[in-house]
């Protein structure tokens, strides 16, 4: 479907590699979107669009881009996808320019950003679990390797018509009754990957057939499976240890070639979102009183690595 009136106004903010790939699709299926991004990224898509380059199709998509947040002003749907480190900052200034009828939806790592935009800034979001493998190697190009799906919920008006929005530009989108559960369930297999490739320099195929760099990866799991029962989260299809660790394999395989978002942002010599996912697991279990040695230790390698302490 091509005709725009049919679609709600979307707006991404933060459009990289996530919400370039989410945000394309909804414009390749006709949809007006607005990309937010750095100026580097909306003078490549001004000049030669946004290129997919996805396991189904290279394609380039003409959609409008901006570098002020002002530009999300009408949007119906927003796609939040900043980093969890500028969640405060970026809530404050959507606060004063989106309609209180708008749908915000969190399309970020971690288990707590729906907390973080409310309390910045009286923003009602909406959580989404994303599972896609896809990195942006140059400003305007976005590279696909692996998924490509989502999960919201629970089941209301709002999250019934985001998984329809999606399902209509050939996204799937799944509602859980469990959403919590589910942001878990990702905070798992982050903690257990992320930390590992971009310190290893390693993308996930190259961890999983490394037995020594698994043996952390196993424990950094269970360390997260036990803050989870401790904090009373109930990640679906994780109850057994055993299950989490193979559904971790699972990723690992699925997204052999993918080198993680903290990898990405090592690399770039930019900040990443290790305070919320080890670092997270590191301080819920403090408060807990369940041990994260390991969550604890990549955490604290990441920092060093970025220059941060």
């Amino acid at each position: 479907m091509t005709a725009q009136e049919n679609w709600p106004k979307i707006a991404v903010v933060g459009a990289g590699a996530v919400g370039g790939y989410f945000g394309g699709l909804l414009a390749r299926a006709g949809a007006p979107v607005v990309m937010i991004g750095r100026p580097a990224f909306v003078e490549a898509v001004k000049k030669n669009g946004l290129f997919l380059d996805t396991l189904q199709f290279q394609e380039s998509v003409r959609v409008e881009v901006s570098t002020e947040l002002s530009a999300v002003r009408a949007a119906e749907i927003v796609l939040f996808c900043v980093k969890t480190t500028d969640n405060a900052t970026t809530a404050r200034v959507l606060g004063s320019l989106l309609a209180p009828s708008a749908l915000v939806l969190s399309m970020q790592n971690g288990v707590d950003n729906v907390e973080q935009i409310r309390a910045s800034a009286a923003i009602d979001a909406l959580p989404a679990v994303v599972y896609v493998a896809a990195s942006v190697p140059e400003p305007g190009r976005v590279k696909h390797v692996g998924r490509g799906d989502l999960v919201v919920g629970p089941k209301s008006e709002k999250t019934k018509r985001t998984a329809e929005i999606f399902s209509r530009a050939s996204v799937p989108c799944r509602i859980s009754e469990n959403i919590e559960g589910e942001l878990w369930t990702k905070l798992v297999w982050n903690c257990a990957l992320n930390a590992v490739s971009a310190l290893g320099r390693a993308k996930y195929g190259l961890i999983a057939s490394s037995p020594d760099a698994w043996k952390v990866v196993e424990t950094a799991v269970y360390e997260v499976l036990a803050v989870a029962k401790a904090a009373g989260i109930h990640p679906p299809g994780l109850e057994d240890p055993k299950a989490a660790l193979a559904g971790a394999l699972k990723i690992a395989t699925q997204m052999a070639e993918a080198l993680s978002s903290t990898g990405q942002d090592l690399n770039r010599g930019k900040r990443t979102e290790v305070d919320s996912l080890n670092g997270y697991i590191s301080r819920r279990g403090a408060e807990l009183g369940v041990p994260t040695p390991v969550n604890h230790a990549l955490f604290a390698l990441v920092k060093l690595a970025e220059g941060r302490l």
